[in-house]
């Protein structure tokens, strides 16, 4: 049997019933995960961080999903590939980032993705974009601008690593949205791992960084098991919503991390933060909520 989560048809109430626990359950396993890579710490590399989590998920996806059947089945390869190579890079960004920056600092930034997203579907697909939604991409930008202090130091890297990080996420959404008509979520996931895998190998075999304790070991399994479960809930959310209310849902992940950034790692917060956050925040809720009017659909993606 072929995992492929395909998206059942809505059903009238569904979206708070049954998508919403599950949009909140995988936000809060998504943040576990964020969570395990910034305890890791600086002993290990992207690339370390990196191989652990596509190299598990890919070993899980198969005993899963594709016991019986060839894994890399699929429809337009080349632009699985292509997905996979954005993810996995948008990943390692990610993860570089979160190493420079305050957890908080770097998820809010990094939760501009539906911004770029949007962007990208114009520029490839030549997706309409309202006024109101050029607004809404307006201020997630605006509020990126204001979260910088333009100084180039460990931290503007670190921010700059995390628009990176959000900017090809967004790229990844666009090319999802095409590969969604043909393919299943388990099989776009897959070539992510794939995908990563062949990135990372070469960093990683260099000079590899194994876990040396119990607590390293439980790190990196419950990074592999909370991204895999994360992504897992998410894709059934959206059997139960609209593309729209699962990305307002999951935005409680934004949340979630700020607020285990201040009470786990007391991260650093300012009034500067707060409103940069804030337009950040409002802009991708605010865009996801205008796709709502127009009754336009979209897909639903994490890198």
């Amino acid at each position: 049997m072929e995992g492929d989560l395909t998206v059942k048809p809505l059903v009238p109430g569904a979206a708070m019933s049954s998508g919403l626990p599950l949009m909140l359950a995988a936000a809060f396993f998504f943040t576990l995960g964020t969570l395990a890579i910034k305890l890791l710490g600086p002993r290990f590399r992207v690339w370390d961080i990196a191989f652990f989590r596509f190299s598990g998920g890919l070993v899980l996806l198969v005993l899963l999903f594709f016991r019986h059947t060839n894994p890399f089945r699929g429809s337009n390869r080349r632009l699985l590939l292509i997905r996979g190579c954005t993810g996995s890079c948008a990943f390692l960004c990610l993860v570089a980032a979160l190493q420079l920056l305050p957890i908080s600092t770097a998820m809010v930034i990094f939760y501009a993705f539906p911004a770029f997203a949007a962007l990208f579907s114009y520029v490839l697909y030549r997706e309409e974009v309202s006024p109101l939604g050029a607004l809404c991409i307006a201020g997630a930008l605006a509020g990126i601008a204001l979260l910088f202090d333009f100084r180039w130091d460990g931290a503007a890297q670190g921010k700059a690593l995390a628009v990176c990080a959000s900017a090809l996420a967004g790229l990844t959404v666009a090319f999802i949205k095409k590969l969604r008509a043909t393919n299943g979520s388990a099989t776009i996931y897959l070539y992510l791992c794939a995908m990563g895998l062949v990135v990372v190998f070469p960093g990683f075999v260099s000079h590899p960084i194994l876990p040396s304790s119990g607590l390293e070991w439980g790190l990196c399994a419950g990074l592999v098991a909370a991204t895999l479960a994360g992504q897992l809930l998410m894709n059934q959310g959206f059997a139960y919503c609209r593309s729209w209310e699962g990305g307002v849902f999951m935005s409680s992940e934004v949340v979630l991390t700020v607020a285990a950034g201040i009470l786990v790692f007391g991260d650093p917060v300012s009034l500067r933060f707060w409103i940069g956050s804030l337009l950040v925040l409002g802009g991708a809720v605010a865009l996801n909520l205008e796709r709502a009017l127009p009754a336009r659909t979209a897909p639903a993606a994490r890198s």
